[in-house]
């Protein structure tokens, strides 16, 4: 096998990252390791085509190999499922081991056009080949270009690009106290406060974490962000007496609630919150980081509802895999803001919004939204068919590809034993809603396949009781 070996003439420039020594200060001992990266550039193309046989045919490292080492290196914030995936092609993942899987959770409603879609996938190749990164101290044609699209198809004037969907509700709970700070320029105390919904999730960094609904989440980072009041979500009443004018800042809703338990509001709701806060002087922020972009078969999950917002936050499908989040505000709100106000260095970068271009051409695609809502239809009436009425079901809720099994009893056994048998979905709610938000590319097929799966896995249920 033949190499090459790249020599670099000045040892301290930047591009020296192929061959250098690193010490590595390990605070328990007093010793030092140096580490010597070198790097060959190999004439072998058929390289990674081997790579990639040897884990369809599990000949990499095992699962059990891999989920000890991570528990040695990462930080335990995540309860994982015990599967180490290592490829896709579609709705379907395959593991180290070689094993299938029908995803159905498309890694949290984010794969909306599965795995390895062929324009996503030429997208980024190109664009990587071009310009990666610039930062936003300069101009990119394909950030200017995804705004324009988001602008041209939404309610929104302009747009605010963050790296995800926490970060998305960060920008909008700061542009929307900048905004009554600038509409108020006389206020002695402009309006800061926020109402949120019971089962929300807005995120998890502090402010967003803050208005997020669960007391387990907040409680170990308090004092969080003050000023947030929980209403039960939809009640129309409750909600009146707290939306009150140089107070309220911002009321933050999810139209159709992901994280929460896959609960939708109603479209007298939605008008409420619309007329009351116009009337307080305070803006509407709708959060469709999970259930915008598609899923319920609109483009947007406010469509469907006639109800429209000041702020609109989005990030989960937005790239198709790729870390991106947006914030769309109308020319009132966005007239508020000036430079300085808000930043991110790696935010609306020219890789991801080609790849965020490349989705958004097929999900707003009328017939692509028109085959959502056929599917979520059909798959939702499979449900009922093989589902409902049965032990332990509740409730089957949703509309699109956004749906949920509410259960009398917690989901975690019955989900394992969907896994077990080839099908990933997801928990919800309090636990007991079995969350299904799968690629919206899924065909009919492998929606029998998945319902089939559902119904013979329910009688776990029966041993958990």
């Amino acid at each position: 096998m033949s190499s090459v070996h790249i020599r670099l003439p000045n040892p301290l420039s930047p591009q020296v990252n192929l061959r250098r020594s690193i010490d590595l200060h390990k605070s328990r001992r007093a010793s030092y390791a140096t580490a010597c990266l070198n790097v060959e550039v190999e004439a072998a193309d058929n390289k990674a085509l081997a790579e990639k046989s040897k884990l369809k045919l599990g000949l990499a490292k095992s699962s059990k190999e891999v989920i000890e080492a991570e528990a040695k290196v990462l930080v335990g914030t995540y309860a994982r499922a015990p599967v180490v995936l290592a490829s896709g092609k579609g709705c379907k993942l395959y593991d180290v081991e070689g094993r299938e899987y029908l995803d159905m959770s498309a890694g949290i409603a984010v794969n909306s056009l599965g795995h390895g879609d062929e324009d996503w996938f030429k997208a980024v190749v190109e664009q990587a080949s071009l310009l990666t990164h610039v930062s936003n101290v300069y101009y990119s044609v394909p950030q200017v270009e995804l705004a324009k699209r988001l602008v041209a198809s939404s309610f929104a004037d302009r747009v605010f690009f963050s790296n995800s969907g926490t970060e998305a509700n960060e920008a909008a709970i700061k542009f929307a106290r900048k905004f009554q700070r600038y509409s108020n320029p006389d206020a002695k105390e402009p309006a800061t406060e926020f109402i949120a919904f019971t089962n929300c999730f807005h995120g998890r960094t502090m402010g967003a974490l803050a208005l997020t609904s669960k007391q387990q989440y907040r409680s170990p980072f308090e004092p969080v962000m003050p000023g947030v009041t929980f209403v039960e979500y939809g009640n129309i009443q409750a909600t009146k007496e707290l939306i009150q004018r140089g107070k309220t800042a911002a009321v933050f809703v999810e139209p159709i609630q992901g994280e929460g338990g896959i609960y939708s509001a109603t479209k007298e709701f939605l008008q409420f919150l619309r007329s009351a806060c116009d009337d307080a002087g305070a803006l509407l922020v709708f959060d469709e980081v999970q259930c915008g972009l598609g899923r319920t078969g609109c483009l947007w999950a406010h469509e469907a509802f006639g109800v429209f917002p000041d702020i609109m936050t989005l990030a989960k499908p937005l790239a198709g895999g790729l870390p991106i989040g947006a914030v769309l505000v109308t020319e009132r709100v966005a007239s508020a803001i000036n430079y300085g106000d808000h930043g991110s260095t790696f935010a609306g970068g020219p890789l991801v919004c080609s790849a965020a271009l490349a989705v958004l051409d097929k999900i707003s695609n009328p017939s692509f939204l028109a085959s959502v809502s056929k599917k979520g239809l059909y798959f939702k009436e499979i449900l009922k068919q093989k589902l409902g009425g049965r032990s332990h079901v509740r409730e089957i809720r949703g509309f699109g590809l956004i749906l949920g099994i509410e259960l009398d009893v917690p989901a975690t056994p019955f989900v394992d034993a969907c896994r077990n048998s080839g099908l990933l979905v997801l928990t919800a709610g309090k636990g007991n809603v079995v969350r299904i938000v799968p690629p919206l590319i899924i065909t009919e097929q492998e929606l029998d396949l998945a319902a089939e799966i559902l119904s013979q896995a329910l009688p776990v249920l029966d041993q958990h009781k």
